[in-house]
């Protein structure tokens, strides 16, 4: 085992042990630890007729200024939406259902507008098994809509199925958010994860 274990709880700074759910699954609490940096979490999330072990927001915004913060122009807003939930088996047709819920997610919750830069809705499942089939139709998978041409922006819909305990997941090209739950593998230090993984979409 090579992962650095995420910060207990009693050493999270005090403001985020109050933001922090406590999870009975220890493997989602460990997610937890390393996603609060970054995110709002809940849960017990209920949405697209499912019940979310797991659920997240981001929102990140970006402005240039002209000499002074009163005079900002260019405002740019990204953000992500995240549902992660234990399925022991999931299949192909189940990625395609929840693929369609992300869609949902988008068209509910997006404003579009040309302040909108993207939205990322990422479906997490924390699987007992990983066939060949979804490793194949995961790791193939990429889904970005271009909104108004781009010109109001874009979103992804990414998917990330992960295996705990055979220590092995798999992500669709985008989905960022998997290295917070690769608890056996080293990630960045928590407190930069706005500024080295999502924010960063700002400047390619």
């Amino acid at each position: 085992m090579t992962d650095k274990a995420p910060r207990k709880p009693e050493e999270l700074p005090h403001e985020l042990r109050e933001a922090v759910p406590e999870w009975e699954d220890g493997y989602i609490d460990r997610v937890a630890h390393r996603l609060v940096y970054s995110y709002d979490l809940e849960k017990e999330y209920r949405a697209g007729g499912y019940r979310w072990d797991l659920y997240g927001e981001m929102r990140v915004v970006t402005q240039k200024q002209f000499f002074h913060p009163a005079l900002s122009y260019a405002d740019h807003e990204a953000e992500e939406y995240l549902f992660a939930r234990r399925e022991p088996r999931p299949t192909v047709a189940d990625l395609e259902r929840l693929v369609e819920f992300g869609h949902d997610v988008a068209d509910e919750r997006i404003v579009p507008d040309e302040e909108h830069f993207g939205t990322d809705v990422s479906i997490v499942l924390i699987a007992d098994d990983l066939s060949a089939a979804v490793r194949e139709y995961v790791s193939g998978f990429r889904d970005r809509t271009l909104l108004k041409f781009g010109y109001y922006g874009h979103y992804d819909v990414n998917l990330v199925v992960v295996v705990p305990e055979d220590e092995t997941h798999v992500a669709s090209e985008v989905a960022d958010v998997a290295e917070a739950f690769v608890l056996w593998e080293n990630v960045s230090k928590p407190e930069e994860g706005v500024l080295s993984r999502f924010a960063k979409r700002f400047w390619r």
